[in-house]
């Protein structure tokens, strides 16, 4: 700060001083007049310093408060950096970066999962039933409304006739059972469908996408792609929790294909599902070796 200085008993000499780096300190407070001084110190030197002077140096230094410019600039500034901020935020949400990493499941796990039938009278079996003899395809539908789930349902279904010729059953499980939905599902699914109560099926680890499915470029591709397939949907369930889609061999031969979701509408690729298919080995009884 830069303040005329004036030497006691002199008038000011017009010399101006910097005052950067100093001290202003109140040596003397007059209550009745509301008067008072101060001192400017520094390391090397000290004076006494008018008010007056002071407080129009201060004027000079904020005159630029004054000038339009500076707060458009300032706003500008302001403007830019959110825009930049917003950019980065959705070129980080079109990355694999802040996905939910699938946790492969064990085979143990899949075949102690609970799965109910979808009667009134509903039956509770072992989900291990559904392949241990003669393997089988099986989709984890997200939400059985959901326009992109019922465009999956609908290509798997068209692998039905090969499946067939393979001896491969395709069911399907959904994690809940509201209104008609599953019945309204069952025109795009060429197979038996049931409940999966706990969401087994769609864990170990159960990934969910909110928001950020609504950011991304590979999701709105795919909602046109459906749209454009002529599928339609409603917003009834819940429908964040992702699914997938299981080829599983007969008893121990295992998990033959797992694919998980990762992003709303991201469908398995259904040459894989025959390759994994094709490697199914049915199982046979004593009885029927002998």
């Amino acid at each position: 700060m830069l303040v005329s200085s004036t030497e006691p008993g002199k008038r000011n000499s017009g010399r101006e001083t910097d005052f950067s780096g100093c001290q202003l300190l109140v040596t003397e407070i007059n209550y009745r007049t509301l008067k008072w001084k101060l001192r400017v110190q520094s390391s090397t030197w000290n004076m006494e310093v008018s008010p007056k002077v002071v407080g129009e140096a201060l004027a000079v230094e904020m005159s630029f408060l004054q000038d339009p410019s500076f707060f458009s600039m300032g706003m500008w500034s302001i403007g830019a950096g959110a825009v930049g901020v917003a950019a980065l935020a959705l070129l980080l949400a079109n990355t694999d970066m802040f996905l939910a990493k699938p946790q492969k499941a064990a085979l143990e796990y899949l075949e102690d999962i609970d799965l109910k039938t979808m009667e009134k009278d509903a039956v509770t079996f072992k989900a291990k039933a559904l392949w241990e003899k003669n393997g089988a395809v099986i989709m984890a539908v997200r939400r059985p409304g959901c326009f992109l789930c019922r465009e999956e349902a609908a290509d798997l279904s068209s692998l039905k006739p090969r499946l067939d010729e393979l001896g491969v059953p395709l069911y399907a499980v959904v994690k809940e059972h509201i209104k008609n939905e599953v019945k309204d599902f069952q025109p795009y699914f060429k197979g038996e469908i049931f409940l999966d109560e706990k969401k087994k099926f769609y864990g170990p680890q159960k990934r969910k996408m909110v928001f950020m499915g609504f950011v991304r470029l590979g999701v709105w591709q795919n909602f046109f792609r459906a749209w454009k397939g002529g599928f339609s949907g409603n917003l009834d369930g819940e429908g964040f929790i992702l699914g997938g889609v299981f080829v599983m061999g007969p008893g121990k031969q295992g998990i033959l294909l797992e694919h998980r979701e990762k992003e709303f509408g991201d469908k398995v690729n259904l040459t894989s599902v025959l390759e994994a298919a094709r490697k199914i080995r049915p199982q046979t009884s004593a009885s029927e070796k002998q």
